[in-house]
């Protein structure tokens, strides 16, 4: 199983500008270190979240498919399902209707659920089913909820002032408490 970005998001859900007026820095001379420390701290809250803040493409692979009548999709909010395809031994993929699966983006997480078919089996070993998903709470920053960017800012922040390389483990390394109390209420609970 792997996933696998085929088209980032459009926009950061954070400015540079917007970044600077939290760190009140008035000059443009870090504006590529803090652009850069935007992305990571937004990759940092998606990967920690599973989700995906901005609208983004991406490729989930199976090699096969699950014994349950239903798979479990890795990323939320899940906007879409643009296709699924099984890939026989030649290689060649083969598009599954979209009349033969229902896809439920109100679940967290999200599920892809086998209506009353059996789903056809891959030819290959490894990888032989993908599928194509589309992610995010909107196009635009306005569209993702504010705790989220907060602690986008919150995160860009703290990297800013902590340049110096630590070593994993030490405090300085750590995220701060309150970045992890603002992102607590979108992780996904287990029962």
């Amino acid at each position: 199983m792997s996933l696998v970005m085929t088209s980032p998001p459009a926009v950061e859900p954070v400015t540079v500008a917007e970044a600077k007026a939290h760190m009140r820095i008035d000059t443009d001379a870090e504006d590529i270190l803090i652009g850069s420390l935007v992305l990571t701290s937004r990759l940092h809250i998606e990967t920690a979240l599973s989700l995906a803040l901005i609208t983004q493409s991406w490729k989930f692979t199976l090699d096969r498919w699950p014994k349950s009548r239903e798979i479990e999709l890795p990323l939320a909010p899940l906007r879409s399902v643009g296709s699924v395809h099984v890939i026989d031994a030649s290689g060649n993929a083969t598009t599954v209707s979209d009349q033969s699966y229902l896809v439920d983006l109100a679940s967290r997480p999200p599920r892809l659920i086998w209506n009353n078919s059996v789903p056809p089996l891959p030819g290959r070993a490894a990888k032989g089913i993908e599928i194509d998903l589309t992610a995010g709470f909107g196009d635009s920053a306005a569209s993702v909820p504010a705790p989220l960017k907060h602690a986008i800012l919150m995160l860009t922040a703290h990297w800013y002032e902590h340049r110096d390389p630590r070593e994993i483990g030490q405090d300085g390394a750590r995220i701060p408490d309150a970045v992890s109390d603002l992102i607590n209420p979108f992780r996904t609970i287990r029962l």
